[in-house]
């Protein structure tokens, strides 16, 4: 337990996965909690086989007794954590009007209230850990409301609003609360989807991109103006950028063209 730990969730694959194994090569002890038994045990051998240290489990990130149950067995007796790192995420795209209210559902279920019930587990473990973290796994859809991303965008634009407010609402805990934002990435999620988006601007990010840019999000200096939001990726950092100087009507102008709308 004298290694410092992370807690991934979504960790059976893509970016939980390449998140887990970087933090592993770095000497952190790894909890990886998916809904995937099969990937973990994939992952759990690819750790151990490196000389690294994991604990695996199964957690659906829309139970609060399994997110109270999981933290407790990987704190253990110390009842510290490092880095809790919300990753767990759904995708469904389309006409918002031709996806079914359940699959709406899920998203709003795993994207946001899954972040929302572990951040309120973790909080005691995170508070008894000197500089500890959040990483909030967001999204370049959360710059504005994408057309064909609609509900998977709006959790995310609320996973944003979450994370800042818990940003300044934390600090004086010494909880470092962060959001990253990566555009679109080579994953199972992505796999096949095609929008307006995706053939304006292409799926050219990899999970071990986004996995490098979270480590170094949690490794840099703390200065007296927090960063809170890291983009991830060349496209991002300028859409970001922009988001930042332009005016309303210019961002729903930018969003239609790449929506092809």
């Amino acid at each position: 337990m004298s290694s410092p730990g992370v807690f991934v969730t979504g960790a059976a694959a893509g970016i939980g996965r390449a998140t887990a194994l970087t933090f592993a090569r770095r000497g952190y002890r790894v909890g990886a909690y998916d809904i995937d038994p099969a990937g973990l045990v994939s992952l759990r051998d690819d750790i151990t086989g490196g000389g690294g240290e994991v604990v695996t489990g199964e957690l659906d990130v829309t139970d609060a007794a399994a997110w109270a149950a999981r933290l407790a067995e990987f704190t253990g007796a110390a009842g510290k954590l490092d880095i809790l790192v919300n990753n767990a995420g759904v995708l469904a795209n389309g006409a918002f009007q031709d996806i079914p209210l359940p699959v709406q559902r899920q998203m709003i279920d795993i994207n946001f209230y899954g972040a929302l019930a572990g951040l309120h587990a973790a909080f005691p473990y995170l508070r008894d850990t000197a500089h500890a973290q959040v990483v909030n796994m967001c999204s370049a859809s959360a710059l504005y409301g994408q057309p064909e991303l609609a509900t998977y965008s709006a959790t995310k634009f609320a996973l944003r609003a979450l994370t800042e407010a818990l940003e300044l609402e934390w600090r004086r805990y010494d909880i470092r609360v962060l959001a990253m934002w990566p555009l679109f990435v080579k994953t199972a999620m992505t796999a096949g989807m095609e929008t307006g988006s995706t053939k304006s601007l292409g799926i050219n990010l990899g999970p071990d991109e986004v996995a490098a840019a979270v480590y170094a999000a949690t490794h840099r200096r703390r200065g007296l103006l927090p960063k809170v939001h890291y983009p991830v990726g060349r496209q991002t950092s300028v859409l970001a950028t922009m988001s930042q100087v332009t005016p309303n009507w210019m961002q729903r102008l930018l969003t239609k063209t790449f929506a092809r709308l």
